[in-house]
């Protein structure tokens, strides 16, 4: 199967790049001079972000038939006769893990124009691993104070969580949604190679195009190791971010709403198969218009749109998303079935969710901030002495 079935694959945000502030100056583009956006924060995705993370969040809680199999059970009984309005909604929150894939090849490639590979490489280690380690510990932590709904890893599977590449060793996750972090790796470790070379438009519409016919080609070629490299489930959702960040940067083109309109062509088959293998209770029809409303959003975001949208706290909530995303789904389901009896459903999943939103924001601020300090501090250090060793 593509997409893994069960409580094992539960459907992710991922770790955003800081956006940069790239300067303003003539870039010339099929023999036409553009002027490049000015490079202020994007406070939209910001906003964005945080509501395909709370999609997310609400799909696990109330909107999956998962959530009351025998033995995996989180309610009592289905989830559709708890809370069927509910539930008719949060069906489709699987969605924002692929609303997380596009945002990130868009922030990826504008946090990387005009960095080396070493600043890409410290700039994702500082970024993914502070709240990913704390996560990992955290949800061993619940569950092993709330036993019975998950199934605990072997003290040694859980430590090689830790290195974030677990999927490539063949051991399971400490928490499900962490399967997306190995589709965001594989896209950095293909990106670094333009980023190593010196991005420029012709060279991500280049890296767009040769990705994308691997992507296609991958399910039939019968090599695993392209299959794995290529990435073909989550392949096409990058490219859009990609397409998107060159048309707010350099302004469209037919090139790049090409790329764009074969994205959604190949994401909308892509969304009925994760329908067909995993989720079941969506349609497809209601999955593509979602999904369809999104890229129009971030065309919007792209072209200037929403740049008169400079709401400070969205900064806040973009900063959440990350922690909010790798905690809520474990143990906030382990915490709904010991509680479930306790109050109305509609009221336990909001007060778990706020909770986790509370807790995010103390990872951020005491967890994040000072250990990407300190790490970048480390990394920066050992990057000088091992220049001047060379």
């Amino acid at each position: 199967m593509r997409v893994l079935s069960g409580l094992q694959q539960p459907l992710p945000p991922l770790a955003i790049p800081e956006q940069q502030k790239p300067a303003q100056r003539p870039v010339r583009v099929r023999h036409a001079v553009v002027r490049e956006r000015v490079g202020t924060r994007l406070y939209a995705i910001d906003g964005i972000r945080l509501v395909a993370a709370l999609m997310v969040a609400v799909h696990h809680f109330a909107g999956t038939d998962r959530a009351d199999r025998p033995g995996n059970a989180i309610w009592d009984r289905p989830v559709s006769d708890i809370m069927p309005n509910v539930f008719r909604l949060a069906t489709y929150g699987w969605i924002g893990v692929e609303i997380f894939f596009v945002i990130s090849g868009f922030v990826i490639c504008m946090s990387c124009w005009g960095r080396t590979p070493r600043q890409f490489f410290v700039s994702r280690v500082i970024r993914l691993y502070p709240a990913y380690w704390f996560a990992v510990l955290f949800t061993t932590a619940v569950l092993v104070a709330v036993p019975g709904v998950w199934e605990r890893l072997r003290p040694q599977e859980i430590l090689l969580n830790l290195t974030m590449l677990q999927s490539g060793s063949g051991v399971g996750n400490v928490d499900g949604v962490y399967w997306t972090l190995w589709s965001e790796l594989r896209f950095y470790l293909l990106f670094l190679a333009v980023v190593a070379t010196g991005l420029t438009y012709r060279k991500v519409v280049v890296f767009c195009c040769v990705w994308g016919a691997a992507a296609m080609l991958a399910p039939v070629s019968g090599f695993p190791l392209l299959e794995l490299v290529a990435n073909p489930e989550g392949a096409w959702y990058f490219i859009a971010g990609l397409a998107l960040y060159l048309m707010h940067r350099f302004g469209q083109d037919l090139l790049l709403w090409g790329i764009l309109a074969m994205a959604w062509l190949m994401g909308q088959m892509e969304l009925g198969v994760r329908i067909d293998e995993v989720e079941h209770v969506s349609s497809w029809r209601g999955s593509v218009l979602i999904f369809t409303v999104f890229l129009l959003v971030m065309v919007g975001v792209a072209l200037g749109l929403t740049d008169r949208i400079r709401w400070k706290w969205l900064v806040t909530a973009g900063a959440l998303t990350y922690p909010l995303y790798l905690m809520h789904y474990a143990a906030g389901t382990a915490v709904i079935n010991r509680l479930r009896d306790t109050m109305d459903a509609r009221l336990l999943v909001a007060v778990v969710i706020v909770g986790f939103m509370v807790l995010s924001w103390l990872v951020h601020r005491f967890v994040e901030r000072p250990v990407a300090g300190l790490l970048k501090r480390g990394l920066d250090t050992s990057f000088a002495r091992l220049r001047n060793a060379g």
